[in-house]
């Protein structure tokens, strides 16, 4: 207890100090600002909607711009102009693209590669429905779609989450122990999770499940598997003294709310609901105990909450696996042959269309 009790004082003290020192702009201040993209840009029919160094800030279709990229560019502050996630934003208007250096590693490459098999295989809004579960890639989600993702309350699966890292973490650990013994793979499962993670996007979901999944293996190498709680408090404490302004982040919340609510909700749950056909019950269970949490947090932040959405996730959620290990093989096997990659991409077609059917007949 004392040990959490300095880590906490110490957190609060980051945080502090983060927020004392933090520059502030008054309107009208011409900034230049540079900085890697850590989260993929939105685009639209004439601009791209991009983050950068805590500015949001829209620039013209062209050049594209990516996650991963390094970008600089100049522009006059504007603070408190809408919201996101219920908190104020800071703009930057008037902005001028200084410099573009697209990032050439191997991971950022793979995923543009990835990402063009798929639109390149698959008509929309099938195309996008794989690549935002396989990757969490929504820069060209059609808006249609989208709208009908908000209405449903099914958006947090069509963006890679902390479900899609488990899945990586699950796959890689079952393959190889056939080949390894435990303690020898262990340490190769970790490294394919974070690959996954920088590939998948940096987002606050993605860092709490790459963090959970590298304390869970850690465990079980030293057989101390009954940590949850302490897992997920850990990976919190972790990520704010990194990344203090996180603690405000709408997706960060809500990412540890619904955890936690897993955690204490969907045993329970899953043991009252054992009438319904196996094949529902664990997505019932899993969405129903994480919508415990998080559907005060979605209606005071959004203004809007479906219902009926524990009930949609539970019609939809089982076809994430398959779409993700599909899109996953499908996606690789596309980048070494294209043709007998979208052979196998066409597989996720009767899921796709089980997913879209519904999400618009809810969402109507």
């Amino acid at each position: 207890m004392r040990n959490w009790i300095i880590l906490l004082v110490l957190l609060a003290l980051r945080i502090f100090f983060f927020y004392q020192t933090r520059p502030s702009f008054p309107d009208g201040t011409k900034l230049r600002v540079s900085s890697k993209v850590t989260s993929e840009p939105i685009r639209y029919p004439s601009s791209q909607y991009i983050k950068v160094s805590g500015f949001f800030l829209y620039l013209p279709l062209y050049p594209e711009i990516f996650y991963g990229d390094f970008i600089m560019v100049e522009g006059e502050v504007e603070n408190g102009v809408g919201k996101r996630g219920g908190l104020k934003m800071s703009t930057l208007k008037k902005v001028r693209l200084i410099e573009l250096k697209q990032n050439q590693g191997f991971l950022y490459s793979l995923r543009k590669n990835l990402n063009n098999i798929y639109y390149l295989s698959l008509p929309e809004p099938h195309a996008s429905l794989v690549a935002g579960v396989t990757l969490g890639s929504k820069a060209t989600i059609p808006k249609d779609f989208w709208q009908s993702l908000r209405a449903s309350g099914t958006t947090h699966v069509v963006v890679a989450s902390g479900m899609n890292v488990a899945l990586v973490a699950k796959f890689l650990i079952g393959l190889l122990l056939i080949f390894l013994p435990r303690r020898k793979a262990l340490p190769l499962a970790l490294i394919g999770v974070w690959g996954y993670s920088v590939m998948a996007g940096f987002d606050a979901p993605i860092i709490r499940a790459s963090i959970m999944a590298s304390l869970a293996f850690t465990a079980q190498a030293l057989g101390r598997l009954n940590f949850a709680w302490r897992a997920l408090i850990l990976s919190a404490l972790i990520m704010l003294f990194i990344k203090p302004e996180w603690i405000g982040d709408i997706g960060f919340i809500l990412s540890f709310v619904a955890t936690a609510s897993l955690i204490l909700f969907e045993a329970k749950i899953h043991k009252k609901i054992g009438f319904i056909p196996g094949i529902f019950r664990e997505s019932f269970s899993t969405s129903l105990a994480a919508q415990i949490g998080v559907a005060p947090i979605i209606f005071f932040s959004f203004g809007q909450f479906n219902i009926l959405s524990p009930i949609i996730n539970a019609l939809v959620l089982w076809t994430i696996m398959p779409i993700t290990v599909i899109g996953m093989i499908g996606g690789l096997v596309g980048v070494l042959v294209r043709p007998l990659g979208q052979i196998v991409l066409y597989l996720t077609y009767p899921l796709t269309s089980w997913f879209i059917t519904l999400i618009s007949l809810f969402s109507t």
